[in-house]
């Protein structure tokens, strides 16, 4: 197990930032602000995302869009170790890949996602 991993840090209407972390429980946590929830993106193993386990209870600023949920607060790209049960550094075709994956265009696809729920909450709040 590597002792420190580059990552990607996302953090809200911000473009992603390469970093390097100690590969511990500890670190993960102060950066995304609390306890961790390990996320797997659809059609990719390779990678895991970090983020708050209870980002959304606790009003965190919603991030990003992955598909089939968006995440509150900051939280990490890091590369998987299944092979070990761990983290690892991400290669860097990886940090290539998700700092366009999460670049502009999804923070825009992002917001506009969350304006449509929002509407459509209304207008259903309106039908009642």
């Amino acid at each position: 197990m590597e002792d420190k991993i580059k990552c990607l840090l996302i953090k809200p209407y911000e473009l992603p930032e390469l970093i390097e972390i100690d590969n511990t429980l500890e670190a993960k946590q102060k950066i995304v602000g609390g306890y961790i929830e390990i996320i797997y993106l659809q059609n990719d193993n390779d990678v895991l995302l970090i983020c708050n386990e209870e980002g959304k209870i606790n009003g965190l600023k919603l991030n990003r869009d992955i598909g089939y949920d968006i995440i509150a607060g900051p939280f990490l790209v890091v590369g998987n170790d299944y092979e070990n049960g761990g983290f690892k550094s991400l290669t860097e075709e990886q940090i290539i890949k998700y700092k366009i994956r999460f670049d502009e265009n999804s923070i825009i696809q992002t917001e506009n996602k969350i304006n449509a729920i929002l509407l459509n909450r209304k207008n259903k709040d309106y039908e009642r």
